[in-house]
């Protein structure tokens, strides 16, 4: 990919991911080369591959519509963290370094949503969930959970910036750490489990 192709296509994908160009949103070629400084040629380029990543659909002289979250795709991906998650909660290496790491991404999540910075929150939350996975020290299963994130930070955004839902979040965070701590397999997966059946009512509700 070149590097104009590049500079489009991350300037895109991030604006999709921030909901800067919310699902439903018809982007034109010509603009975004204006956006990003380039000719149209790398834009159309960038946007086939986002395409091909379910991002957004081309239309011939029209432009590129950006893909809604569906439900469908909610249901799909937290089913698949719920697997993975659950899963590595009973394998993952618990002691200081991961119960430190867990502590300073909650405490992130607490600053982020007190600066009402919805992005920084998401990605903290999504980091937080993360650092449980790698734990395990399990690459393969770490690189799934790693495929799903731009998926991931995209649904956060639709609730992130919601002071309600952040601070559920953040209270199904806490319980996660403190099971964790405790060093109890079935717990940490039980508040794995309420988190995500949370997290999966409030994404509903905005999709």
């Amino acid at each position: 990919m070149t590097t104009a192709t590049s500079r489009a296509y991350d300037h895109v994908k991030q604006a999709i991911l921030d909901r800067a160009y919310p699902g439903g949103a018809l982007l034109s070629e010509g603009e975004i080369a204006t956006a990003v400084g380039v000719s149209r040629t790398p834009v159309r380029e960038a946007l086939l591959r986002l395409e091909s990543e379910g991002l957004v659909r081309l239309y011939p002289k029209r432009g590129a519509l950006v893909l809604p979250v569906s439900p469908q795709e909610i249901s799909d991906v937290l089913e698949t963290r719920e697997l993975v998650e659950t899963f590595t909660a009973g394998r993952a290496t618990i002691g200081p370094e991961l119960i430190g790491e867990l502590t300073r991404l909650l405490e992130d999540m607490r600053r982020h949503a007190d600066a009402g910075d919805g992005r920084e929150f998401a990605y903290a939350d999504r980091c937080f969930h993360r650092s449980l996975v790698a734990a395990t020290g399990n690459e393969i299963l770490t690189q799934l959970y790693d495929s799903l994130r731009d998926r991931q930070l995209r649904m956060a955004r639709l609730t992130a910036d919601d002071p309600v839902r952040a601070a559920d979040a953040i209270r199904d965070h806490t319980e996660i750490l403190e099971a964790v701590r405790s060093g109890d397999r079935r717990r940490i997966r039980a508040a794995i489990h309420r988190h995500l059946q949370t997290a999966g009512s409030a994404l509903r509700g905005r999709s």
